[in-house]
């Protein structure tokens, strides 16, 4: 793919920064992951041994990931938000022996973590900044302070460049690991999910049944390129099409996004759940009820409303997106209810790392009722196992080429999540309309068991908190037994800094007392609360901002 996409798109430009006035073209970043690619063989890195990528969205971080998987090697993409020992442990693990890393997440590295490692690379100026003795002639022996005159020694020219590298390393098979991605999910426990190039091939002919783009579309990336949703979908996807992408010289806050939109006028965008439900509760629920007018024609009309509102978010997301894909976690569905009825181009993705990420789709004017997450995906079957004769629901598994291959070094686990014919266990429980929609009831891992023996799902349970509109995010956890809700309310909605004024906790334990009344009145008994804590601190959150509920089992900064 990476060589025809280059032969057939030299001129055209593949990536840029948001406030770049030109991009890097296809040709050009041809010849910078040539030259790359023979770097990484001077210094011993060939075909099978894992390059590390430890940097937020960065042009320079698509060329890393193509100087080793176009040539052979593994790509081991890291989130840039890893802690020290995690990036430790990780590069450890998956014995990475090149690593690409920013010089803000250079810091991360330890004397040891560097001593292990044959060459590190400046991500930001391609130049190698630490490592061991080259192995091989092409580049100058020492390394810790080269130029850019340490890439060029390893050629004369981009095309003999290219075809050295190619010579030096062996092309991967379809099956042959191609990326190692290390999850860092809500239960705590980190794994290697490796992935092979007929994963990400099977994916990007998935994309195609999906959504068309080519060299006229443009997309904006503001999720983490370490994620396998931004990597596949918003990375590999364009880059097979033509299709330009803009990365952020910031973090995503909300006014960088709104300057990006602007700026780039994309014409597809990847988000997590939580940007929309963001922008729903924070910018389009106050505009209706700080305006008489929209109030009014919200009680008489709430679609026509809806619609004149959807017009207003289009025109906020730059004005040209017609694609707008939602994944990561389950979205709010009173905000996609919204979003249906407003007419918002949005497509809803379920999937999983292991799954490289996608297993169904839901085009949003297309399934019967919000919540689904529709049908599988082209080259994907889905089913459900140990099935509940009176609920109908069971554990949905699936099977196709997008499969991973297993988990690194880990063939117990690899096991425990296959059936006894080969089908991926999601660990997700869902049930199945008439129509083969599928619609996810709960994570079978955070399940509760109740006092008496009933199942209680703590999604259903947030679902009826997130109704209250000073709630912004929250989760239900089991302690000792009881039910407890951990709750983060926006900022106007509780004065948690003067918390130990008593007129102030005065009002935070009559708004307890409410809420407390209005959820437990609002589901069955075995579900009602025991107790609801404030946040002090924002939720610990994954790459697709899902909260990290592990972290919460006993103990939180909360009141």
């Amino acid at each position: 793919m990476f060589e025809d996409c280059t032969s057939k798109y030299p001129d055209l430009t593949v990536n840029t920064m948001v406030g770049w006035t030109s991009g890097q073209t296809y040709q050009e970043l041809k010849e910078k992951v040539g030259r790359l690619s023979i770097l990484l063989d001077c210094y011993g890195v060939g075909s099978g041994d894992k390059v590390a990528i430890l940097s937020a969205g960065h042009p320079n971080w698509i060329a890393a990931f193509f100087s080793a998987t176009a040539f052979g090697r593994v790509a081991v993409p890291l989130l840039p938000d890893f802690s020290p020992s995690v990036v430790a442990n990780v590069l450890a693990h998956s014995e990475a022996k090149a690593l690409f890393v920013s010089a803000k997440c250079y810091e991360k590295l330890s004397a040891e973590t560097l001593a292990a490692l044959s060459l590190v690379i400046d991500i930001d100026t391609l130049e190698p900044i630490a490592g061991n003795k080259m192995v091989k002639e092409g580049a100058n022996s020492s390394v810790t302070g080269a130029s850019a005159a340490t890439v060029e020694a390893a050629g004369t020219s981009a095309k003999a460049e290219a075809a050295a590298s190619a010579a030096e390393t062996s092309a991967a098979a379809p099956d042959d690991l191609a990326v190692l991605i290390y999850t860092s999910g809500t239960t705590g426990n980190a794994k290697g999910v490796m992935l092979t190039h007929r994963n990400f091939m099977a994916t990007l002919r998935t994309c195609y049944t999906i959504f068309v783009i080519g060299p006229e579309d443009s997309m904006l990336s503001a999720l983490p390129l370490a994620h396998a949703y931004e990597l596949s979908l918003g990375l590999l996807y364009p880059f097979s099409a033509g299709t330009c992408v803009y990365y952020l010289p910031k973090a995503p806050s909300p006014a960088v996004l709104t300057h990006a939109l602007k700026v780039v006028r994309p014409t597809a965008m990847l988000v997590v759940p939580l940007i929309i439900e963001k922008v729903y509760r924070g910018a389009v629920l106050p505009r209706i009820r700080n305006s008489k007018a929209l109030s009014l024609l919200d009680r008489i009309c709430h679609p026509l409303l809806c619609r004149l509102v959807g017009k207003g978010m289009v025109r906020s997301f730059g004005g040209r997106i017609k694609f707008v894909g939602i994944g990561g976690a389950k979205l709010d569905v009173t905000v996609e209810q919204f979003l249906k009825t407003a007419r918002f181009p949005y497509v809803i993705g379920y999937g999983l790392t292991e799954c490289c990420p996608l297993l169904s789709i839901a085009f949003g004017n297309r399934v019967p009722k919000a919540g689904s997450i529709g049908l599988p995906v082209h080259g994907v079957s889905m089913r459900l196992d140990n099935v509940n004769p009176g609920t109908g629901e069971g554990e949905i598994v699936a099977t196709g080429e997008n499969i991973m291959k297993g988990y690194y070094k880990d063939p117990e686990k690899t096991a425990s999540v296959f059936t006894a014919d080969g089908w991926f266990r999601t660990g997700d429980l869902g049930a199945v309309d008439k129509k083969g929609n599928y619609y996810i009831k709960g994570r079978l891992g955070n399940m509760i068991v109740g006092p008496s023996g009933e199942n209680i799902y703590p999604e259903d349970i947030e679902k009826v908190i997130m109704e209250l509109p000073q709630v912004e995010e929250c989760i239900v956890l089991s302690r000792q037994g009881r039910l407890v809700a951990l709750v983060k309310m926006h900022e106007e909605a509780i004065d948690i800094a003067h918390r130990d004024n008593p007129s102030v906790m005065e009002e935070v334990e009559k708004l307890r007392a409410q809420m407390l009344g209005y959820i437990n009145s609002r589901v069955n008994a075995s579900s009602r609360l025991s107790t609801l804590q404030f946040m002090t601190e924002p939720f610990d959150k994954t790459a697709t901002l899902k909260i990290r509920r592990f972290v919460y089992a006993s103990d939180a900064p909360a009141i």
